[in-house]
């Protein structure tokens, strides 16, 4: 008896690639209980914390991406070598060379991994030779700890960054196992300097912390997966089996999951990361509330667009050369940013349309500038309500082609909406759907919540006894138990 409970514990220690560890899992669960019992026995110690916290992010990547955790192991050496030959050279053009050398290799190896599928099927297509995809496997999250890495060089290179004394203290920035796989990116400038900081955690950080596990927990299992598996991946699988109601409420429909499982993913490593006494930056702030796409961009993802503008779009020029040259490095990012994301001109045409227009927004205000003058509140209220409905559509359409396995079928998803709306069903369209429906408008009240409201909150959790944070925890376990698929529904962003 006992013999065989330890080989199922064995076994779920063990790299499967259709099971990997998620935070909403209970094995996740489980480890991470054990894993703060000994961090606080070694936190005191700077070497101890880091050699353990560092072993665990890797076995956490490991039961992510398995042999291919040698891999993180690897790019870490190579960029601690490099980021620390950049700082002792002594003339500007070798730093230059170096950095350059460090771009191409972890680029290169982003490419290989990400991209030569995409660019050989370009050259078969060219070529009129048959396309058979080549065996290569995507590590989980290499796109995000790619990015880190780089921010870490470049600061090094532009002088804005000393460079850690050990490859241990590095190994810890990169492999720190909360935001490894799906993000937030973050930044060496923002998160080593903690590393030397006297371990501190707060019961306000505590309370934040719960609360962000809780609120991300919610998002991910009981809204984004509830969505997705009874009813935005069905209208995406065929959407000419449904009507064009259907098709757009579908489209509806991922971008609240896309939204809930991303951003429930970041508010759950910003909230272990405080458990552990490190601080993130914000990654979502409520985008879909958004009176314009320059804000939208400042709302989403915003670790993601904030290294774009950063060290890309700056990179470029940014607004420096005048306005055509604005116009035109706004949309390379974004062209960049979109092919980030995944390999296929879906992603392209995405990360086009969103740089057209960012680069649309600016001309237009260059045109109309603001102006100060007073009006009446119901004419500010009904400015931005247009304004808010008309970037959510925007966005909302460019969704189509981000989820949309192909270029076909989101044609088929048009066309659906274009010609075949069928609005005679809606009464029969809403009795059907129902719950998801109900879902979907639970999800979306609470995206457009006044902040105020959800500060209270917060707040109110905060200020909970230690047993009421736990009570309050188990509770939400208890309501995620509930709606939890019976299929393993991993993040989406895993996939980049």
């Amino acid at each position: 008896m006992l013999q065989t409970d330890l080989s199922k514990i064995g076994e779920q220690l063990i790299y499967h690639p259709k099971e990997p560890l998620l935070f909403s899992s209970g094995l996740f669960l489980f480890l991470f209980t054990g894993f703060m019992m000994i961090y606080f026995l070694v936190h005191k110690n700077h070497r101890a914390k880091t050699t353990f916290v560092t072993l665990f992010s890797l076995y956490f990547y490991y039961k992510s991406s398995g042999i291919y955790f040698l891999l993180l192991i690897l790019s870490a050496i190579v960029d601690y070598s490099l980021a620390g030959a950049i700082y002792r050279a002594e003339s500007t053009k070798k730093k230059k060379i170096i950095l350059v050398f460090s771009l191409v290799l972890n680029l290169g190896l982003l490419a290989y991994f990400k991209y030569t599928n995409f660019f050989y099927s370009i050259i078969c297509d060219l070529t009129a030779h048959t396309f058979s995809p080549l065996s290569i496997f995507l590590p989980v999250g290499v796109s995000f700890f790619t990015f880190q890495s780089l921010s870490y060089t470049i600061d090094i290179y532009r002088g804005t960054l000393k460079p850690v004394k050990s490859i241990l203290d590095y190994a810890f920035f990169v492999t720190f196992f909360p935001q490894l796989v799906a993000g937030p990116i973050v930044r060496a400038a923002d998160f080593i300097p903690q590393i030397f900081k006297p371990l501190k955690v707060t019961d306000e950080m505590i309370g934040r912390g719960i609360f962000l596990i809780a609120t991300g927990l919610i998002k991910k299992t009981v809204i984004a997966d509830f969505i997705s598996s009874n009813f935005v991946d069905r209208i995406f699988d065929q959407p000419t089996l449904y009507s064009g109601l259907e098709n757009l409420f579908g489209i509806y429909g991922y971008a609240l999951q896309i939204y809930c499982d991303f951003s429930g993913y970041s508010d759950m490593a910003i909230g272990i990361a405080l458990l552990m006494g490190f601080h993130f930056n914000l990654n979502f702030d409520s985008p879909y509330q958004s009176k314009s796409i320059s804000e939208f961009w400042r709302r989403w993802h915003i670790s993601l667009s904030t290294w774009l503008k950063d060290y890309l779009y700056i990179s470029l020029g940014g607004n420096r050369r005048g306005r055509i040259r604005t116009y035109i490095n706004l949309f390379i990012t974004m062209l960049l940013g979109g092919l980030w994301h995944g390999a296929g001109f879906r992603f392209v045409l995405w990360g086009a349309m969103h740089g057209a227009a960012l680069g649309f927004h600016k001309l237009y205000i260059a045109i109309f500038p603001a102006r100060t003058s007073k009006s009446s509140p119901m004419r500010q209220f009904l400015v931005t309500t247009i304004s808010i409905m008309i970037t959510f559509h925007f966005v909302c359409f460019c969704w189509i082609f981000f989820r949309a396995a192909n270029m076909e079928i989101a044609g088929q998803m048009i066309r659906q909406i274009l010609f075949h709306f069928n609005h005679q069903i809606l009464f029969e369209f809403f009795g059907g759907y129902r719950n998801v429906l109900l879902m979907m408008l639970f999800g979306y009240a609470l995206h457009f919540t006044p902040k105020l409201i959800e500060l209270k909150t917060q707040a109110a959790v905060t200020n909970l006894p230690a047993f009421g944070k736990v009570v309050f925890l188990v509770l939400v376990i208890l309501v995620v138990v509930q709606f939890k698929s019976s299929e393993i529904q991993p993040f989406i962003y895993f996939q980049f």
